[in-house]
């Protein structure tokens, strides 16, 4: 389980720096320190790989968004949470970034973890959206799923502004924003 550790953490790096048509098995397994018997008894292919790349990255970005909605407060103030919550902005997304190469969206079994995760987070958000409707924080005219998209669109929009622009706080401008907007909006 060392080996297979060590060629997802590699490969994690390696796909989030260069993207998943831009990176190599011997890359990957340079990294790793591991010849390519050892990454072929533990992946059948690159892709197979890459998807338990993705899986991990999945779960991460779920169990960081699970703790901004599951913890105190409002389920306005969970919302604004989940939007000011702490992101490497200048980077942006790991997922996006190995996803969004050429041939990775062609991809079923790549896109299958990016689909399922960003399905259920968008959930999560227009959830806590719903509940910020129903304690009376936002006005009720507010569609839930129209807030969820939205917010997704900040936190995934906001990475590539910042890289764009070469400055991080860009991410922040983009968060502010969409918190002053759910201000506006609330009952």
């Amino acid at each position: 389980m060392e080996t297979r550790k060590r060629l997802i953490t590699a490969a994690q790096k390696l796909l989030w720096e260069r993207g998943h048509a831009r990176t190599s098995p011997k890359d990957i397994q340079a990294a790793a320190s591991a010849g390519q018997g050892s990454m072929y008894h533990h992946f059948h292919s690159k892709e197979d790989l890459s998807v338990a790349v993705l899986e991990v990255a999945a779960r991460a970005m779920r169990h960081d968004a699970e703790a901004s909605f599951s913890g105190p407060g409002t389920a306005l103030e969970k919302l604004e949470g989940y939007l000011r919550r702490r992101r490497d902005g200048h980077h942006g997304c790991r997922i996006r970034q190995m996803t969004c190469f050429v041939g990775a969206l062609a991809s079923p079994a790549l896109m299958a973890p990016v689909t399922t995760t960003r399905n259920w987070l968008l959930e999560a958000v227009a959830d806590a959206a719903r509940r910020s409707i129903e304690n009376g924080e936002l006005r009720d005219d507010i569609d839930p799923t129209t807030l969820a998209c939205n917010a997704a669109t900040v936190v995934r929009g906001g990475c590539p502004l910042a890289r764009a622009h070469g400055n991080p706080s860009q991410f922040g401008a983009a968060v502010d924003g969409a918190v002053s907007t759910l201000e506006r909006v609330a009952a």
